[in-house]
């Protein structure tokens, strides 16, 4: 098999940033693989051979595990009877069905394949249903809407501040990024242009997330008092620190809501979901939104089955558990090495942050040390219902090496 140098050269040739994700483009090459060719429950696979305890997850999709089991079967049963027709599929209504019942606010649910899109068709939404224009954006919500110029261009990078490549002035102007847990932020904007504003959409702080138990409140009153719909973005959050998401943990409702990583353990799917008074802003006489593979029958057959699976066990239980055990241990790692990082926010899916003083280059340092010594990271890093107590305490073992390691080096 071609090296994974080798694919990584190979793939630039042909793909702009060398992935269709900018995010999978490997930055930390040598130690990062440039190609991932297997995954088996946490464990993934380069080119070379070589073997990771993997907490990236594919970006976050993969909540149950590599080959899970009953996802697989569920995909095999289904590829038997066709992949997509000509009208819908009884697992549309199947799928759609448990939406409902698992998530707070789904009273109705339609499907699309990425988050982004997703989170595009609800803003769409709240545009038909309340008549105005203006959206407030807080955190990242995918490149498709990426559209403020003090928004956030990719996951964690604000944008220069200036117009965004490829989006007319026109429309940037319409979008506004507002920091999270900046109720007060938020407030200006409602004094400055509130019947002009459609809905807030909130992407939580990952590093911060227990903030929400006030700001969710907050931004419910506010925008209720100025006729402004909220929209959750629970793409990260939703089947990871609740099965509904922040919706469920902290007990405050939207009006319509987006789901994709999680729901069907790497299968590409996502859902936009509300009340049924909000969603008809998407029925016959509203706005279309309308894609050939919402229906896609393999995503949806994974996607049951996944549901099945959180609703049957303690799924999420689980990654809050191994979560603490995992990154609990590694914070200890980090004191006792002297190494300035610190893993911060809720255990399911918290961020890799620099205590005061360190240098950005530290990050990068503990990274490739980890990636040498088996272990694949991210900036946001998750467990996932495969990761069992033997795979932890190897996993914190390979990673006390790279602590190790970057001590010994900070020392010369």
């Amino acid at each position: 098999m071609t090296s994974t140098i080798e694919w990584h050269e190979r793939l630039r040739k042909t793909i702009p940033w060398g992935s269709s994700t900018c995010s999978k483009a490997p930055s930390l090459l040598p130690e990062e693989p440039a190609v991932i060719v297997k995954g088996k429950g946490c464990r993934v696979w380069d080119a070379d051979g070589n073997e990771y305890i993997d907490f990236r997850n594919g970006l976050g999709p993969v909540t149950l595990g590599y080959q899970f089991p009953e996802v697989d079967e569920a995909i095999r049963d289904q590829l038997g009877s066709g992949i997509i027709f000509g009208h819908a599929h009884p697992l549309e209504a199947e799928v759609a069905e448990l939406l409902c019942e698992l998530v707070p606010c789904a009273e109705q649910a339609r499907f699309l394949k990425t988050g982004g899109e997703a989170i595009a068709a609800a803003i769409r939404i709240a545009r038909t249903y309340t008549g105005r224009d203006r959206i407030i954006q807080i955190g990242y919500n995918g490149w498709v809407n990426s559209l403020s110029g003090s928004g956030q261009s990719l996951p964690g990078q604000a944008a220069s501040g200036k117009a965004v490549p490829g989006v007319p002035n026109a429309v940037g102007e319409l979008h506004h990024a507002a920091p999270w847990n900046d109720i007060a932020a938020l407030e200006r904007w409602f004094d400055h242009c509130g019947s002009e504003i459609a809905a807030v959409v909130i992407a939580a702080d990952y590093a911060s997330m227990a903030d929400g138990k006030t700001f969710y409140p907050a931004v419910r009153e506010l925008t209720r008092k100025h006729g402004a719909l909220l929209i959750y973005d629970e793409i990260v959050t939703g089947f990871r620190i609740a099965i509904g998401g922040v919706q469920q943990y902290f007990g405050v409702q939207p009006d319509l809501a987006v789901f994709s990583k999680g729901m069907a353990n790497g299968m590409p799917l996502s859902a936009y979901v509300g009340s049924k008074d909000v969603m008809k802003a998407c029925d016959r006489g509203g706005t279309v939104i309308s894609s050939t593979f919402g229906g896609e029958t393999l995503s949806l057959a994974a996607s049951k089955a996944t549901m099945t699976v959180y609703k049957e066990q303690d799924v999420v239980g689980h990654l809050w558990r191994q979560g603490e055990h995992l990154w609990g241990g590694l914070n200890g790692l980090f004191d006792r090495y002297e190494v300035p990082l610190e893993l911060k926010g809720f255990w399911p899916c918290p961020t890799f942050t620099l205590k005061t003083g360190a240098s950005p280059s530290v990050r990068e340092q503990f990274m490739r040390l980890a990636y040498r010594n088996g272990v694949s990271l991210y900036n946001v890093s998750y467990v996932n219902y495969s990761h069992k107590d033997a795979d932890i305490t190897e996993a914190l073992e390979r990673m006390e090496l790279a602590c190790k390691q970057l001590a010994e080096a900070r020392a010369k």
